[in-house]
């Protein structure tokens, strides 16, 4: 195999890990079994996901807005623009701390969209270069990241 078809391999299986749970045999990032970023907030309804653990911390709505945010750009990377990155404005990517029931829903639909366009647009890329790999490779621990964040929150909110 040649190194860009294991990169190309790992990749996919590094995005499929941290947005649906690792498949049978193959945790890299995450235990065995576990749910994986979109069905760890699907166990979420809106007050939890809008419920600050702390005052001054953010929400778990504003890390999945913040996630979904990154991969729009990803994606419109991915589809030809040249540096949807230069103009982004990470600030207000935070800015939505609070959801209803619908808006919840309508998120994490979002969001499921954004990070399947993310991983199927990866997988189709024939040619990595070092910065576009840098930057696959960035989304997957950055989703990671903001993985374990949230669990975080969770668990404070059941303290």
């Amino acid at each position: 195999m040649s190194t860009n078809n294991t990169f190309h391999t790992a990749l996919n299986n590094l995005l499929v890990e941290i947005f649906n749970g690792p498949p049978e045999g193959g945790a890299y990032i995450l235990n065995p079994g576990d749910p994986g970023l979109l069905r760890q907030l699907d166990t979420l309804d809106a007050k939890a996901a809008s419920t600050r653990p702390m005052p001054g911390a953010t929400t778990i709505a504003a890390h999945a807005d913040h996630v979904h945010y990154g991969l729009s750009l990803l994606n419109r990377w991915a589809a030809g623009e040249e540096n949807p990155f230069e103009t982004a404005d990470w600030e207000a990517s935070w800015k939505r701390t609070t959801v209803t029931e619908d808006e919840w829903k309508a998120l994490r639909a979002k969001l499921r969209q954004a990070a399947d366009s993310w991983r199927q647009a990866a997988a189709a890329r024939t040619e990595w270069n070092e910065v576009a790999a840098a930057g696959a490779l960035g989304s997957a621990s950055h989703t990671a990241y903001h993985l374990g964040a949230i669990r975080q929150i969770i668990a404070a909110q059941k303290r």
